[in-house]
């Protein structure tokens, strides 16, 4: 009898839990949702030309509904100019970055069982990269970028899998993170010849844009990231649900009807789409698909109904405040890349030490 109550009062906690997310697992995406605008407006007050928050609003409004302009309106010339050509961009292509980031990460992390995977851990970012850094070499267009990007990021993960097979051990999810370790280092390792034999007119550019950045945010750029990012993560919130059984296990995936390697294929080739669209445009974001979804867990536990809503919206989030703090905290252009593995490393050191015994499913 004392074994039985022992029993039931180890499950209570988790059926409460289990109950607390149904009934309020959808308030923090919204809530997350009305934070991201308000961050994104924030963000257009931030800079060496300071603005006051309801200007920035104003504007924002003004070029979202274009009514005829009064004839003496409530801002200047240059501070529309700023908002206008030099931030609203900059904002949009972080938000968008993060956002792909975010959902892709917690995407794969359902899809191999695993809360250590994310695209950079797997070779996807290496392998995009590289694409990327050879396209710039061979003076492709935009559009050749991203699809240079997304067939190295393809091949990337289609030599993790096939190494981990090579294993006989394909369905170990430790295999596949160890096999993206050394993929991902192969295809450094090209980068860094490809950097050594490119002439001294596209090094430095080269340099700072594998370093993460989003400097010349134009409107070219947003539509790059932002169609195949919203098509993608349209697409992948359509197979929550199945993402959900894959998590379960093949077996019991296959048990219940889901066509288990057409399934994760397609997850595959949509995140290397969104990620190779983000490579292409800001280069290589690296920790944030390994940090948001270990936040997101925390907030409304492993379902993907509501985690996949959830990392993106604080993907989104996450790479907009340190992009934010690149531009204000010095006068330099510092690369957000730097900062998202500055900031990224110590909070999934933080997340390791808060899930120790736990299990890193009941974060």
């Amino acid at each position: 009898m004392a074994e039985i109550t022992l029993a039931v009062k180890s499950v209570l906690p988790t059926v409460r839990e289990a109950a607390f997310s149904r009934r309020h697992g959808w308030a923090l995406p919204m809530l997350l949702s009305v934070g991201v605008l308000l961050a994104m407006l924030a963000s257009l007050c931030i800079g060496s030309y300071p603005m006051p928050f309801l200007q920035a609003a104003r504007i924002v409004a003004h070029l979202a509904w274009p009514f005829p302009l009064p004839a003496n309106p409530p801002w200047s010339v240059k501070e529309q100019t700023v908002v206008q050509v030099v931030r609203l961009p900059r904002v949009l292509l972080a938000t968008i970055a993060g956002l792909g980031l975010g959902v892709s990460g917690t995407a794969l992390q359902g899809l191999l069982r695993n809360p250590l995977v994310d695209p950079n851990i797997v070779g996807v970012s290496s392998g995009a990269a590289f694409g990327g850094i050879m396209a710039m070499l061979w003076d492709f267009s935009p559009v050749g970028i991203i699809g240079a990007a997304f067939c190295g990021g393809m091949l990337a993960m289609m030599l993790t899998f096939g190494l981990a097979k090579l294993s006989h051990a394909g369905s170990d999810s430790m295999i596949l993170i160890l096999s993206g370790v050394f993929v991902g280092a192969f295809f450094l390792s090209l980068i860094e010849f490809v950097k050594f034999v490119s002439p001294d007119s596209k090094l430095p550019t080269m340099i700072y844009w594998l370093l993460g950045t989003f400097v010349g945010a134009d409107a070219k750029k947003i539509a790059m990231i932002a169609i195949p990012t919203l098509i993608a993560t349209s697409i992948l919130m359509c197979l929550r649900w199945r993402i959900n059984l894959l998590s379960l296990g093949d077996l019991d995936a296959k048990t219940l009807g889901v066509n288990v390697r057409g399934l994760r294929w397609l997850v595959i080739a949509l995140v290397s789409l969104i990620v190779a669209s983000q490579v292409a445009v800001s280069g290589v974001v690296a920790w944030v698909g390994l940090v948001v979804p270990h936040i997101a867990r925390m907030f409304v536990g492993p379902d993907h109904r509501r985690l996949l809503p959830t990392g993106a919206l604080l993907g989104a989030l996450f790479v907009l405040i340190l992009d934010d703090i690149a531009r204000a905290l010095v006068h330099a252009e510092v690369p957000v890349g730097v900062f998202t593995a500055l900031v990224g490393t110590p909070v999934v050191c933080f997340l390791l030490w808060k899930s120790q015994g736990k299990g890193w499913g009941r974060e």
